[in-house]
């Protein structure tokens, strides 16, 4: 398990990247936590700074769409799901549950707003 921040940190609305090998963004959508890698299958931007409505994010690069459920795209560009991960809350603490993510060096979690727009 790999500590994300403190659950009062990541309001409604909000993610988190961190910098691991591969990256993942831990999004709140409404209340619900999720996380997937934060790399959109189609090229190469981040999730975390895309647009969240619900339970799809858009990416900012070219408005592909995934289900933070599933990973699974919702719409074209995108054709490739990114893998999901489980999330918990453990004293107040959020915790992405990650098998094969490493930490980057010299890196820490930084957040990204999403909800800025809607979902394609």
């Amino acid at each position: 398990m790999i500590p994300v921040c403190r659950l009062e940190d990541l309001p409604a609305g909000e993610s988190v990247r961190l910098d691991l090998e591969p990256p993942i963004a831990v999004f709140n959508a409404d209340g619900e936590l999720y996380a997937i890698d934060d790399t959109c299958t189609h090229q190469d931007a981040s999730l975390a700074e895309g647009w969240l409505e619900g339970c799809l994010v858009e990416c900012p690069l070219h408005a592909a769409s995934f289900d933070l459920r599933t990973g699974r795209p919702t719409c074209l560009p995108a054709r490739k799901a990114v893998r999901t991960h489980p999330v918990s809350v453990l004293d107040g603490t959020v915790w992405v549950h990650v098998e094969s993510a490493q930490p980057l060096p010299a890196t820490a979690p930084h957040t990204a707003a999403a909800g800025q727009g809607s979902a394609a």
